[in-house]
């Protein structure tokens, strides 16, 4: 099992202007919670586990700009890069009136 405790990810963009969500993770057995923050969003919040090959399911809420609440559900599979830094592949899924799914790929930075 990957520990994800004190990790940090970045959204992986080829946008160097681009605002990207950074989120902190932290880990307990296989229960996993993080704080995600970036410019567009207030607060957003992820729970849920960690399987035993890595592969994080969680449900996430964020409170973005403008006052809209966003929630979904995500599984993140991860791949262990040649330099050590784990990428996550998100297939998500948000519900409600900005319903929408797809495909996010979020890498492991270091301090």
């Amino acid at each position: 099992m990957i520990d994800y405790e004190g990790r940090k990810f970045l959204e992986d963009t080829t946008d160097p202007e681009a605002d990207v969500p950074v989120v902190h993770f932290h880990q307990q057995g296989e229960l996993i919670w993080a704080r995600s923050t970036h410019h567009g969003i207030h607060h957003g919040s992820l729970t849920g586990r960690c399987a035993q090959d890595g592969t994080l399911e969680f449900g996430y809420a964020m409170l973005v700009s403008g006052g809209t609440v966003v929630s979904g559900h995500s599984i993140a599979t991860p791949e262990v890069l040649p330099d050590g830094r784990i990428k996550l592949t998100e297939r998500w899924e948000r519900y409600g009136a900005g319903a929408a799914t797809g495909v996010s790929d979020f890498i492991e930075v270091f301090d």
